[in-house]
């Protein structure tokens, strides 16, 4: 194969793998059939990875490389560039930066002018937002805990109960 003919093979199964992905990962799909396949699936193997674009692109990428190159080191290749392919083209659209939820803010005026505002962590542990705007896990010197599991200040406990996480949260 040329060298022309491998860019274009490329960059049209990285459209493709963004697609397919997409389309399951992000869409309800045509007649709702991809949010029905998503209930279906529930909280099995396959169902979680229907909800991560960058878990599913590796998975959606692997046979589509195949599509650009049957050499076996190149094959591994071209299948970890076409997952990261998607996942920039991921990025780069408008719709991933509306997509992300937003914690709702009282009052529009800088926190700087709000003495009693409340921190980003409370506002997460306290929002309806509770679920879906985790940050990644908060990790101790002996524990890896969910930041739920922390509150930013626990005046009533005892210094001997308290576990402190390294960004200066205690544990509840």
């Amino acid at each position: 194969m040329t060298q022309p003919d491998f860019i274009v093979q490329f960059l049209l199964a990285a459209l493709a793998v963004w697609r397919v992905t997409h389309l399951l990962a992000l869409e309800d799909g045509p007649g709702d059939l991809i949010v029905k396949l998503r209930a279906l699936l529930g909280d099995s193997f396959a169902g979680r990875l229907m909800d991560c674009f960058l878990c599913l692109s590796l998975w959606i990428a692997a046979p589509a490389a195949l599509l650009v190159t049957r050499a076996a080191i190149e094959w591994l290749l071209v299948w970890l560039a076409l997952s990261g392919a998607a996942c920039l083209l991921e990025r780069l659209g408008p719709q991933a930066a509306e997509a992300q939820p937003q914690l709702a803010q009282p009052n529009p005026q800088p926190i700087s002018s709000q003495p009693n505002q409340p921190s980003l962590m409370q506002q997460l542990l306290e929002g309806e937002n509770r679920h879906v705007l985790w940050p990644e896990t908060i990790r101790t010197a002996e524990h890896h805990l969910p930041p739920h599991e922390f509150t930013s200040s626990a005046p009533a406990e005892s210094e001997s109960r308290r576990k402190t996480a390294p960004n200066g949260l205690h544990r509840a």
